[in-house]
């Protein structure tokens, strides 16, 4: 039987360290180490006396169109971005989806679940994952890219995005990652002059909230209100709801920042120390929280990787990537120390 060779759009990170419990050091996993904070912790533990009461959005709402200076009708939370992907495959009519890859999976998992055919634009490792608009078809009318993109880490100029945007086309951009670039430069979160624009938020990267599950879309009120329609009553949990407010407020948004810039030094350690080997490239300029690196052997490298206790994540489920393509989260500058320690080890053995 002749075998797929067809990326598996399921696989994330967190299938590499699932039931290792603390043996394996997690660089396969984007979420920002040392999270969530104590503060917000305590915040969340707070809301556990209102669970009796149904979720009420209303203030978490308020706070995220505050923190981008929209109002509320273009503010849309969900139960993590995953879930604005599915509500959009869902409640937005798409003629000609198109999807711009490598980028993260779900949404083109989403639209194909809801019965879409979806069309790949791929981009190219010699030209360092850049964008050009001109590779959309003109009557594509749904586009979804990421920005940062996951897994190649490239930041796309807004000049260059907010050329897709069109009458008659839904402009999709995930900047799950958005917030780990110090600035945000880039964004378009606060564009309200694009038609179809729409921009989808994470808060589990930065503050390490992937089981809590919450996210938002930013977007028209007309879509909004579309995408609303089709969400299930209460999607967003009280904790969670809690966790959004509290994400949007100023000293939260400060705090971010200087974990972007954080992140920003211990990702030109990690480039540093991966540079003393000749054959490891590092995809780049990076501008994300994590790095995409080429090497021959990349999958017998994964393996003897985690045997010396260091989990990474494959590339080759990525459209557009290979079997010789591995991510790797960034952490602080001890753990790449070891972490190089061990891909030294890994590299020289048969």
């Amino acid at each position: 039987m002749h075998e797929s060779t067809e990326p598996d759009l399921r696989h994330h990170g967190d299938a590499e360290v699932r039931g290792m419990g603390t043996e394996l050091t997690d660089l396969a996993v984007n979420v920002r180490s040392g999270t969530p904070p104590e503060w917000l912790r305590e915040r969340i533990a707070g809301s556990l006396d209102s669970l009796a009461a149904y979720p009420d959005g209303r203030a978490a709402r308020r706070a995220v169109a505050e923190r981008h200076g929209l109002p509320e009708e273009r503010v849309l939370l969900t139960s993590g971005a995953a879930e604005a992907f599915v509500l959009i495959a869902r409640a937005l009519p798409a003629r000609r989806a198109v999807v711009v890859h490598p980028q993260f999976t779900e949404p083109e998992a989403a639209l194909r679940d809801a019965g879409h055919a979806v069309e790949r634009v791929l981009l190219d490792a010699e030209d360092g994952f850049r964008f050009d608009p001109r590779a959309v078809p003109g009557d594509a009318d749904l586009v979804v890219v990421g920005n940062p993109t996951n897994p190649t880490s490239v930041l796309h100029p807004a000049t260059t995005l907010a050329r897709l945007a069109r009458p008659g086309r839904t402009l999709v951009v995930d900047e799950a990652f958005m917030d780990a670039v110090p600035g945000e430069r880039e964004s378009l979160a606060a564009r309200t002059d694009l038609p179809g624009l729409v921009v989808l938020r994470s808060l589990t990267k930065t503050w390490g909230l992937a089981g809590l599950r919450v996210g938002y879309v930013l977007a028209s009120p007309g879509t909004v209100a579309r995408l609303e329609r089709a969400q299930p009553l209460w999607p967003v949990s009280s904790p969670a709801l809690v966790a959004a407010e509290a994400c949007s407020a100023p000293p939260a948004l400060a705090e971010a920042e200087r974990a972007a810039h954080e992140t920003a030094a211990d990702r030109a350690h990690l480039q540093a120390r991966l540079a003393e080997f000749p054959q490891v490239t590092v995809c780049g300029p990076a501008a994300g929280p994590f790095l995409l690196v080429r090497l021959p052997g990349a999958a017998a490298v994964r393996s003897r990787l985690r045997g010396l206790g260091f989990a990474v994540r494959r590339g080759d489920t990525f459209p557009g990537l290979g079997p010789d393509y591995l991510r790797l989260a960034v952490r602080d500058r001890a753990t790449t120390d070891r972490f190089a320690d061990a891909l030294a080890k890994a590299l020289t053995e048969d």
